[in-house]
């Protein structure tokens, strides 16, 4: 079998069965130094607001994918639109012969190729009782920054983040990628906007220093006027201080 080639991130948008139609072709995706491509308007793909680099649309959330209150690593269906036209051939001829290996109870083998899937971003993952081979994104909320899972209030924030996604398929807008991997995106659940529910619920601060949508200071501030979550501390400490006294070992 041949190796597994490197990935890039690509934008994925409506569901379709799990594996493609035998007359379905791969593409080999080639390298790309800008911004993620978009479907065409001929397509049918709605205007995305600006700044979006491209939207997806996510497997439901376990709990163990939630790192703090401002993370969230996702999982997106490999065939979905966009997503499905730049999977390289040898990932999914690699989950055909993990179903393979299984099916002869040959799990050492099945793991092995599982942990290759796993090196370049994909996974199988259980969903409605199927196996569904799925693209993992890590996930930076945009506007905000919550206590660290360390400071006060750093349990809390990363809980209410659990309860307000935790088995539930969410709407990402995807803006940026940050310094670490992450997508840096507005994320939704149903009707739901998170960020905002993490600062009117006063679990994170406006992070102005990288976005200064005048909402986020208005919900912020609504959260301080109340004196509810971190702002129950007369003066709490702001989570980018923290991390560079931690970083300079104070």
């Amino acid at each position: 079998m041949a190796n597994i080639v490197t990935l890039i991130p690509i934008p994925c948008l409506q569901p379709i069965p799990v594996f493609p139609p035998a007359h379905f072709h791969f593409k080999i995706p080639h390298p790309i130094s800008a911004k993620v491509p978009r479907l065409p308007q001929s397509a049918g793909v709605p205007t995305l607001p600006e700044g979006v680099l491209f939207k997806m649309h996510t497997l439901p959330v376990c709990t163990s994918s939630i790192p703090d209150g401002d993370g969230i690593n996702v999982y997106v269906n490999a065939f979905d639109l966009l997503e499905s036209s730049m999977v390289p051939e040898d990932v999914f001829l690699t989950a055909v012969e993990i179903s393979k290996a299984r099916a002869r109870k040959n799990f050492g083998k099945a793991n092995e190729l599982r942990q290759k899937l796993s090196e370049v971003g994909y996974h199988l993952i259980n969903h409605e009782n199927k196996k569904i081979l799925a693209r993992k994104y890590r996930l930076r909320l945009r506007g905000i920054d919550a206590p660290e899972n360390d400071m006060p209030y750093g349990k809390e924030a990363k809980e209410e983040l659990i309860k307000l996604v935790c088995g539930k398929q969410l709407t990402v807008l995807v803006y940026d990628m940050d310094r670490y991997g992450r997508f840096v995106a507005d994320v939704y659940c149903h009707d739901t906007f998170v960020q905002e529910v993490m600062l009117k619920k006063g679990l994170a601060w406006h992070y102005a220093a990288y976005d200064d949508r005048p909402e986020f200071a208005v919900w912020e501030n609504e959260a301080r006027a109340k004196r509810i979550g971190l702002w129950a501390s007369p003066n709490p400490k702001k989570p980018w201080d923290w991390r560079k006294d931690r970083r300079e070992g104070r």
